[in-house]
C-alpha cells in the first residue's frame, strides 16, 4: 500500500459504538491520524469554525458526517460546510444507516462527496472505514487547508 497521508479527522456522530468503532479502525492501521470526535450537529460547526472550546480545533482534513444527529441534522452541517468558503473544499463523506433515496439525492445536492451507507456488521463497518482511509488518504490529493478567519 502506498504510504498515507496523516491527517486530522473529524467525525461527527452521535452513537457512541460507531465512534468507537470508526476510531478503532483508523487507530489500528497505526497511520498516525489525529481524530477529533463531536457528537451533534452544533459542535461540529462549532469545531470546524474554532469557536467557543473549540477555538484551537484544526481543519480538518476530511468530516465523517452522519446524517442522523441531534440539535442540527446531518443534512443541515453539510449545507454550513459547503456554503462556508473556509470550509466548502474540505470532503465530507456521509456516512450513515439511511437508505433512502431522497436522503442520498440531497447529499449529492449539497455536494457530499461521497455517500456510504453503513454496513450493520462490525467487520464490515471496519472495512468500510479502512477503505475511507486508503481511498481518501492515499489515493487523493487533498485541498491545502485555509486558515479559519
Amino acid at each position: 500500500m502506498t504510504d498515507l497521508t496523516v491527517a486530522d479527522i473529524l467525525i461527527v456522530e452521535d452513537n457512541p459504538a460507531d465512534a468507537r468503532l470508526a476510531k478503532e479502525a483508523f487507530l489500528e492501521q497505526g497511520s498516525g491520524h489525529i481524530l477529533h470526535h463531536v457528537k451533534d450537529g452544533v459542535e461540529a460547526m462549532e469545531f470546524l469554525r474554532g469557536e467557543g472550546r473549540f477555538a484551537t480545533s484544526p481543519t480538518p482534513d476530511i468530516v465523517l458526517l452522519d446524517l442522523n444527529l441531534p440539535r442540527k441534522n446531518g443534512h443541515e452541517v453539510l449545507a454550513e460546510i459547503k456554503s462556508d468558503p473556509n470550509l466548502l473544499r474540505t470532503p465530507v463523506i456521509v456516512l450513515t444507516t439511511s437508505k433512502a433515496e431522497r436522503d442520498i439525492m440531497r447529499s449529492y445536492d449539497l455536494h457530499a462527496n461521497c455517500y456510504i451507507i453503513k454496513p450493520l456488521d462490525v467487520d464490515e463497518y471496519i472495512n468500510v472505514v479502512r477503505s475511507v482511509e486508503r481511498f481518501w488518504l492515499c489515493n487523493i490529493a487533498l485541498a491545502p487547508k485555509r486558515r479559519k478567519a
